[in-house]
């Protein structure tokens, strides 16, 4: 009786495997920036939307969907009095805060 290989008696199986190794290698090199990016979708809508909103004086209407993501946010809120931005996603929170003129916006900690 001749045995084949695993690899001819399932390449799909076999080609499955390797790319999920593959992946996994992928994911441990960068995971620095994968750990990052929960973070990144809330401030960026934060601080764009402050961006429109404080220092381009757009309208709010305009500056939600100049912001919307494919991500979608869980989270949103905008204190028009204190030019605030609170924006929430992923698991994350980020405000940003409009600081005069010549400043701008800025992420607050």
């Amino acid at each position: 009786m001749i045995r084949r290989s695993f690899l001819r008696r399932r390449p799909l199986a076999t080609l499955c495997l390797i790319l999920l190794v593959a992946l996994l290698g992928w994911g441990w090199q960068e995971r620095v920036a994968l750990w990052a990016f929960p973070g990144i979708i809330s401030a960026y809508t934060a601080k764009e939307y402050c961006s429109c909103r404080y220092v381009m004086n757009n309208s709010a209407e305009y500056c939600r969907g100049y912001v919307k993501q494919w991500l979608p946010t869980s989270g949103f809120t905008d204190d028009a009095v204190g030019k605030r931005v609170t924006a929430s996603g992923m698991g994350r929170s980020s405000s940003a805060q409009w600081l005069g003129e010549r400043q701008g916006c800025r992420l607050m900690p």
